[in-house]
């Protein structure tokens, strides 16, 4: 079993302004960087092992500020929990995102599905987990993930059956979820805003 907190990154401007980033890569803002604090002040006391990053400067970013709080090493950096690539959708505001496409879940020109979203982060997650396995067995480690919103509401939708997060839910800017993995499987333990 391996226990992995999953972390939104801070704010950017394309979030203020309520624009879809994707694999844009926009760095955070003075808010965002509150933002990794705050997460970090969440996580602080839990006593973790190691932080996992997004390639994309604003989780990277999140997840160094995170480990430097924490007292932590250096972010190991993982593709697989990068942000949905939105295609013809990114650089949108999300209404008109919306207006033109309707939902998170339409077929979009070049975007990933949310469903390609989820097999690559849980494929990442997986790994993530079993090299926590082959460093610490017997003991259970505690892993931090910083991601992105797009990834945290596939693997929301994955753990919860598809109960969460609900219609008109949004997953604040340096959001904490809990997860336990195990061999197969990822259960939601509890969702936190920072």
């Amino acid at each position: 079993m391996t226990l992995l907190t999953v972390v939104r990154h801070g704010q950017t401007d394309w979030n203020l302004d309520r624009r879809i980033q994707g694999s844009t890569d926009i760095p955070l803002n003075d808010t965002g960087r509150a933002d990794a604090r705050r997460a970090a002040a969440v996580l602080a006391g839990s006593g973790y092992d190691a932080v996992y990053a997004s390639p994309l400067m604003r989780a990277r970013e999140t997840a160094q500020i995170i480990a430097d709080e924490l007292a932590l090493p250096e972010p190991v950096l993982t593709r697989g929990m990068r942000e949905r690539e939105f295609g013809e959708g990114e650089g949108l505001l999300v209404d008109e995102y919306l207006q033109r496409w309707g939902d998170w879940t339409a077929t979009v020109p070049g975007a990933e599905t949310l469903d390609q979203v989820r097999d690559r982060a849980l494929n990442s997650l997986e790994r993530i987990a079993r090299a926590a396995r082959r460093r610490s067995a017997p003991r259970a480690e505690s892993i931090v993930v910083v991601s992105h919103g797009g990834v945290l509401r596939a693997l929301l939708l994955h753990a919860s059956g598809g109960t969460l997060p609900r219609e008109g839910d949004v997953l604040r800017n340096g959001s904490v979820h809990r997860f336990v993995a195990e061999r197969g499987s990822l259960r939601l333990l509890e969702s936190v805003a920072a």
